[in-house]
């Protein structure tokens, strides 16, 4: 970790030929053992154990391991690294809290390993040293065993105690770093609006805010008026209108908010796009890991698109951002 910011730029610079950019569309016009077959010949995957179609999953398995590995070696800072695999920490000690308490199957909702291996979270879990997981991690284990052993206690009240941990967290590790602080800053009040409009309680929907947004809780009650038109303008003078308008119109039809949520999971690809003629420091860095993370997500959504037999259309309207 560390390298000198010109050395990794020209390594960002040589591998960035090794992206799929215009592949991908390519990938949704023919049937799944045609994109099989292009990612193959792409190098996608190189050395993953796949014989067909069916086993897409471990090309972008080897992808996602290979580009875990650059972040180790090339992240220019701490607060870099600490932005881009802490949150799977937070996501992997709830999996593991969930299965204990409620006798799931922890395999299905692990996310792949953050800074701390699976392994030692379920250690320090079961033994219940909650402190040798940092502050912010190991209050939000100890809060979330708390939730659990009670009765009544809802997935969702756990689900609140990591994200917020997850951010003060990544607010503290990132407070010297001006770009991670304002990609947080956003986060958090694309957060918190989805939180306003998913939520028919005000007084519930504050309690599960995160902070560090710039949103003040004045701007996001205007978010539970009656009128969703109104609701739907409440933050026309902010950054996020577009964004409040798409939240407001899936809830005035009735659908999830997944349009925005995919808004929200592509802001830091489209942030650095929007600025790939300045970027500086450690910004090509960043970009060229959410183009990479992203272009993971598009493969695996096409394969489940092609498999489930959807028209190129279709699939092509589900892609994100790159």
């Amino acid at each position: 970790m560390g390298k000198d910011v010109i050395y990794t730029n020209g390594v960002i610079a040589a591998r960035e030929k090794y992206l799929l950019k215009e592949k991908l569309l390519r990938l949704c016009e023919g049937k799944v053992e045609d994109a099989f077959r292009i990612l193959l010949e792409s190098g996608y995957g190189s050395g993953a154990e796949a014989e067909g179609a069916y086993d897409y999953e471990a090309l972008i398995g080897a992808e996602e391991r290979a580009l875990d590995d650059f972040i180790c070696e090339y992240a220019p800072s701490e607060a870099d690294a600490a932005y881009l695999l802490a949150p799977r920490d937070f996501h992997n000690a709830k999996a593991l809290l969930k299965a204990e308490y409620l006798h799931a199957d922890a395999e299905k909702m692990l996310a792949p390993e953050g800074r701390i291996s699976v392994s030692e979270l379920q250690l320090r879990i079961k033994n219940g040293e909650f402190s040798a997981l940092g502050k912010e991690l190991g209050d939000a284990v100890k809060e979330a065993a708390g939730l659990l052993s009670a009765e009544g206690a809802s997935g969702a009240e756990v689900g609140v105690a990591f994200e917020k941990a997850a951010f003060a967290y990544l607010f503290e590790v990132c407070k010297k770093n001006p770009v991670l602080k304002k990609l947080l800053s956003a986060r958090a009040d694309m957060s918190n609006i989805l939180t306003a409009f998913r939520s028919d309680d005000e007084s519930n929907a504050k309690k599960a805010y995160v902070t560090g947004g710039r949103l003040t809780e004045k701007q996001l009650e205007k978010l539970f008026d009656a009128d969703l038109e109104r609701a739907a303008h409440a933050l026309d003078k902010t950054p996020y209108a577009t964004f409040c308008e798409i939240c407001a119109e899936a809830k005035q039809a009735g659908r999830p908010l997944t349009e925005a949520e995919k808004l929200r999971d592509s802001y830091e690809t489209d942030f650095f796009a929007e600025r790939k003629y300045e970027l500086e420091k450690n910004q090509p860095f960043l970009y060229y890991v959410f183009r990479r993370r992203a272009e993971s997500e598009n493969v695996r959504i096409i394969f489940v698109c092609l498999l489930a037999g959807m028209r190129e259309s279709e699939i092509k309207k589900r892609l994100r951002a790159l």
